[in-house]
């Protein structure tokens, strides 16, 4: 089973190969089989890589909006109509099971380039009138961005910080995951098919010392990451030397409540897809989930038979609802997190271990009587691993769901809609469920609070992070000078 790219990297319209470069193994992770082999970008790679960016983004800007938005549209098409092979080549980068990426990872990428198509022509100015003078304002690009991808959603999060950054008239060099690189070389060479310029989209490879050369390049005007919490403060801080602008969309520990009136079977389900979509690696997960004692039993029931039920096997098959972790080491780290919830008193409900099958499996588990100070309550596990903590009143549970650095989601599960907006209006997260968890639609703005992050992905709220506002002063008179 072999994936191997054309080239490592794609710059300026074209695949670029330099073996000097430190090699990259892609890994299947169902198996462990090497699939592909790259190379890290080479210092050269990375110069030509945003000369090339630099270069096309004046003649880009300076296009219609429309004309940018077909080009656009154009390539959402091309990757819809590829969906099935694109699908296989997400399952065997990431070991996501083929039933997810059919449905979750390029449409969502292709509706990110849909969507600000639309949106791109719309973006206008405003008039102030001033009496006799007025001021008139214009959207600019920032000109060129660098995205950093991370390895748990590849292709869509390449579509989403590359549509809005190109719909608005920005370049980008985008550096994927040096654990899943395969996607984002597949959207460069369907931009360029769907009539993109060369040197707007650019793809090169590497760990972190090649994202730290894009960061601190004085070319680049924008850093969108998505990553960890210590990935974030290491490149926000390098991106702050340059006074950039930055959108970080980082971990959570987020909190799902469920009230003793909420639908059992929908707050369980919820519950499932917010731990176990993935196999748990979704930054947005809702790994706290609080349940109102009046429920607690009934949900727990519920919860250990569905759980248990879960087809665990081959990503590849279309009955496989859960695949394997990303790596061996994630694999290894989400293991030593149930060994510490076991040893720190938490009790085991269902799985709590490796699961018999090649590759890097782990089965859906799930631990209830967890405490606000245990590990599995406070760090981000990234793995099918839900807490399950008690509460008895509203007060109680919004003050401990809020006791956290993170806030990046919230979700509350309660048939009294009054009660859920108000619980949700003190909850601190910048992305809210009520009564559903972890839809994410593009319309919709994406982001975290608090060491979630900065600045939102998708929605009309990411123009204000892909453009700047130029203010012109226009004198219709002559000009009052006291000199």
């Amino acid at each position: 089973m072999i994936a191997q790219p054309k080239a490592s990297h794609f710059i300026d319209g074209a695949n670029v190969e330099d073996t000097a470069g430190v090699p990259i193994q892609v890994i299947y992770p169902a198996t462990g089989a090497v699939i592909a082999v790259l190379h890290e970008a080479t210092p050269a790679v990375i110069e030509s890589a945003l000369a090339s960016a630099t270069r096309a983004q004046a003649a880009w800007a300076a296009i219609k909006p429309v004309e940018r938005a077909r080009i656009l549209r154009r390539a959402a098409d091309i990757i819809r109509d590829r969906n099935d092979t694109l699908a296989r080549l997400e399952t065997l980068d990431t070991g996501k099971p083929i039933q997810e990426t059919l449905v979750a990872d390029w449409p969502s990428g292709a509706d990110a380039l849909e969507w600000f198509a639309g949106l791109a022509p719309t973006m206008t100015g405003e008039t102030i009138p001033l009496g006799r003078d007025f001021v008139y304002t214009i959207r600019e690009p920032l000109g060129v961005c660098v995205g950093i991808g991370a390895w748990n959603y590849p292709s869509q999060i390449a579509c989403w910080k590359s549509a809005p950054a190109l719909a608005l008239g920005n370049t980008m060099v985008f550096k994927p995951s040096e654990v899943t690189p395969l996607g984002a070389l597949k959207l460069a060479e369907i931009y360029i098919e769907a009539g993109l310029p060369p040197g707007l989209f650019n793809v090169v490879q590497g760990r972190g010392a090649v994202g730290g050369a894009l960061v601190t390049d004085p070319r680049v005007a924008k850093v969108s990451l998505t990553g960890s919490v210590p990935t974030g403060q290491k490149v926000y801080a390098a991106a702050a030397a340059g006074v950039r602008h930055v959108t970080m969309e980082l971990g959570g520990k987020s909190p799902l409540i469920v009230f003793d009136d909420a639908s059992l079977e929908d707050a369980v389900g919820a519950a499932m897809l917010g731990n176990f979509y993935s196999a748990g690696q979704v930054c947005s997960n809702g790994t706290r989930v609080f349940v109102q004692r009046g429920i607690k039993d009934r949900f727990l029931s519920r919860l250990a038979e569905r759980s248990a039920a879960i087809t665990l096997g081959d990503p590849l098959e279309p009955a496989t609802q859960m695949g394997p972790l990303v790596s061996a080491t994630q694999r290894d780290k989400v293991l030593a997190y149930v060994s510490t919830a076991k040893a720190e008193g938490a009790r085991l409900v269902t799985g709590g271990g490796p699961a018999a099958l090649e590759g890097y499996f782990v089965l859906p588990t799930v631990f209830a009587d967890v405490t606000d100070q245990m590990t599995i309550a406070r760090e981000e596990v990234f793995g099918p691993v839900m807490a399950v903590l008690d509460f008895d009143t509203e007060d109680e549970v919004i003050a401990r769901a809020n006791a956290t650095e993170f806030g990046l989601a919230a979700g509350v599960f309660t048939a009294d809609l009054t009660r859920a907006h108000r619980v949700i209006g003190q909850l601190q997260a910048g992305t809210c469920w009520i009564n559903a968890y972890n839809l994410t639609p593009v319309e919709a703005p994406f982001g975290g609070s608090k060491l979630s992050g900065v600045g939102r992905e998708n929605g009309r709220a990411a123009v204000e992070h892909y453009t700047q506002v130029k203010s012109v002063y226009v004198g219709m008179g002559p000009v009052d000078a006291p000199y």
